[in-house]
């Protein structure tokens, strides 16, 4: 907020200290762009033009809290999400399964599924992942995404090819099963995956994962935040263990000792 609030610059906080409050969303992750971005673009659908009668709003109307806590979600996502980083993601899962013992591939957050299903697909297609013992598990702090996440159904769109997604894979119908617009992923798929709910900044980290993809969060959070997050990550990394974030995302300068650059571009480190 500005050192001297305007009153739509109070009534944004007011409404944010709603979401805190009564919706149990800690807005104070975030980026206030990111916040105002996703609000606003829920008043426009609403035909609200101030905050303090959108905050009205979602006090009386008792469907809106979830469609505006869906849209303040990151869940942007798809099959393959930024191809050319798939390649290093690749190596990496080769490397860590031909380690002996059992291995933990984590994506976080995994919004509806697709990151980590696109992992096992990538596992199942490629001789040299073994399989065998392989564990990936997808988080998110939203439990509705992961319920779409665990039914692992996908629909082609407008604004989104799934087929086209799927373009990666030498034969993706051995994975999903196509039904018109509808993609259904296969059992053998679903099988090596499960999902949590989890939250990365206030939730313990895990145990001895080999391999975490926590790509594309840490642009849209507060710089304590994004902290927060890596050192979640980190710590659940075994030694060697690796770590890929998204293209576009930096690393806090605090956590770069903490690691070995694998590949700059494609922003692939490996915890040392």
């Amino acid at each position: 907020m500005s050192p001297n609030p305007t009153a739509e610059d109070e009534a944004f906080e007011s409404l944010l200290d709603h979401l805190s409050a009564a919706l149990d969303f800690e807005s104070s992750y975030y980026n206030e762009s990111y916040l105002d971005r996703r609000i606003s673009a829920r008043m426009r659908r609403r035909d609200v033009d101030t905050y303090d009668d959108y905050l009205d709003l979602v006090r009386s109307d008792p469907e809106e809290p979830t469609a505006l806590l869906d849209s303040l979600s990151i869940n942007v996502t798809s099959f393959y999400r930024n191809p050319e980083a798939w390649e290093p993601i690749r190596e990496a899962l080769r490397d860590v399964t031909a380690r002996s013992g059992r291995t933990t591939v984590w994506s976080a957050p995994c919004s509806d599924g697709r990151e980590p299903y696109s992992l096992a697909m990538l596992a199942l297609d490629d001789d040299e992942i073994s399989t065998r013992r392989l564990d990936i598990v997808g988080t998110d702090i939203n439990e509705d995404v992961l319920e779409r996440a665990r039914k692992g159904v996908y629909r082609t769109t407008k604004t989104r090819d799934v087929a086209a997604e799927l373009d990666p894979l030498d034969d993706a119908e051995r994975y999903v099963d196509r039904d018109g617009d509808a993609f259904a992923v296969r059992d053998a798929v679903k099988e090596l995956v499960t999902f949590e709910q989890h939250d990365l900044i206030a939730d313990d980290p895990k145990r001895d994962v080999n391999l975490a993809l926590c790509r594309n969060l840490l642009i849209y959070i507060n710089t304590e935040s994004k902290r927060a997050v890596v050192d979640t990550v980190l710590s659940s990394l075994r030694a060697g263990g690796y770590l890929v974030i998204g293209m576009t995302e930096t690393l806090p300068r605090e956590s770069r000792e903490a690691v070995e650059t694998v590949d700059k571009r494609r922003r692939v480190y490996r915890r040392v």
